[in-house]
């Protein structure tokens, strides 16, 4: 069986990007992103929704990134190792390999999938996580969190939610980054999920 594991980098006022859709505030650097490829290689599938798996695909579709650099080639190695899973119905088609097309979030689909897992399952992008979250199907919320204050924007926590977290693990990296990890102990909804999918 496995754990699912919602991962995410926040600015320190709790956004995943700014209110231009932007991410480009995201620190650069070789010890979080070696920490990170680590963190990949535990996990079996992903599961995204379509923004985030555009963005990521790179990581397959673009060889040139993993020519790079020794590290850019391992995460790239990590990343195409596991299954995905993309939930979408705009996307007319998936462009990796081992990937699967989901029109739909179907919480008793990934309650299987994890009974079912070899390995962990990691849920990435705000929404597709807050329907995870309202199932109660998130075991564990491991967050970056980056030393800038960005004011506004899509907050990487669901809203309309409360969600009971036991602080596992803790890590500072040398350019003010720091990586918490929460097992959530269990979920209640306390408001309608559509104000935390908006």
């Amino acid at each position: 069986m496995g754990k699912l594991i919602y991962v995410m980098n926040t600015s320190l006022d709790g956004y995943i990007e700014d209110e231009r859709g932007a991410f480009d505030w995201l620190p650069v650097d070789d010890e979080v992103f070696a920490f990170t490829t680590d963190l990949l290689r535990s996990v079996g599938t992903f599961l995204y929704g379509r923004r985030l798996y555009e963005a990521m695909a790179v990581w397959e579709t673009d060889a040139t990134l993993a020519a790079q650099s020794g590290l850019m080639a391992d995460f790239a190695s990590a990343w195409q190792a596991a299954g995905k899973v993309v939930y979408s119905t705009t996307l007319a088609a998936v462009s990796t390999t081992d990937t699967r097309l989901e029109r739909r979030f179907d919480p008793a689909a990934v309650r299987e999938l994890k009974a079912t897992a070899s390995g962990d399952l990691a849920i990435g992008g705000a929404n597709l996580a807050a329907e995870a979250f309202k199932a109660g199907l998130v075991d564990e919320c491991q967050l970056f969190v980056l030393p800038v204050v960005i004011g506004g924007g899509k907050p990487g926590l669901p809203t309309g939610i409360r969600a009971d977290l036991e602080l596992l693990d803790e890590r500072r990296f040398r350019n003010g980054v720091v990586h918490l990890r929460y097992d959530t102990l269990g979920q209640r909804p306390t408001a309608d999920v559509a104000s935390a999918l908006r």
